[in-house]
């Protein structure tokens, strides 16, 4: 964990200047203890080393910029996904596009479920219904635009589902 009052002023430039692969939380200011108190605003950091390293290596990265504490991580999507406190709907919620990447980090693509791709369609589909889009090239440019998680799926493998679906569409409601 990164406290912003005891890092460095430019702990985030040190971080880009190590050239590690690396997650960087928005700032936690609306956590909670157990006990109902608002914790101390923080970020989480997570560096993901190439090779094996010991805690003490690792430990000496978080001292450049001030970090407080060193654990290992079991699971990179599991950890990446508490960044924002994706599985857990009970704490504060905080954006995915407030994550920090560095060294070549994908965050989108970490934290990315198979579930996520299925939510993505569903919500492409009810847009088509609600906003009457039956062009694919409309939907595209409206997610390269203003929902990048839909363009991604798009772009990788969501093509076909949406234009079958927009075709049929199209014929069902008399449009072709």
């Amino acid at each position: 964990m990164i406290y912003p009052e005891s890092a460095p002023p430019d702990w985030l430039f040190i971080v880009g200047e190590l050239k590690i692969p690396c997650f960087v939380s928005p700032l936690h200011d609306k956590d909670l203890n157990p006990t109902g108190e608002e914790k101390k605003p923080h970020h989480h950091v997570m560096i993901m080393f190439e090779g094996v390293k010991t805690k003490e290596q690792a430990q000496e990265v978080f001292d450049q910029i001030g970090g407080v504490g060193c654990e290992v991580v079991q699971s990179v999507r599991g950890y990446a996904r508490y960044l924002c406190h994706l599985d857990n709907p009970d704490k504060a919620q905080y954006s995915t596009d407030d994550v920090h990447c560095f060294g070549g980090a994908d965050y989108t693509d970490v934290i990315g479920l198979a579930i996520d791709k299925y939510k993505a369609i569903g919500e492409m589909l009810d847009f088509c219904d609600q906003n009457d889009v039956f062009n694919y090239c409309d939907l595209l440019m409206h997610a390269r635009n203003e929902r990048f998680d839909w363009f991604r799926v798009l772009c990788d493998s969501g093509t076909y589902v949406i234009k079958e679906y927009m075709k049929s569409r199209k014929r069902y409601i008399g449009g072709e």
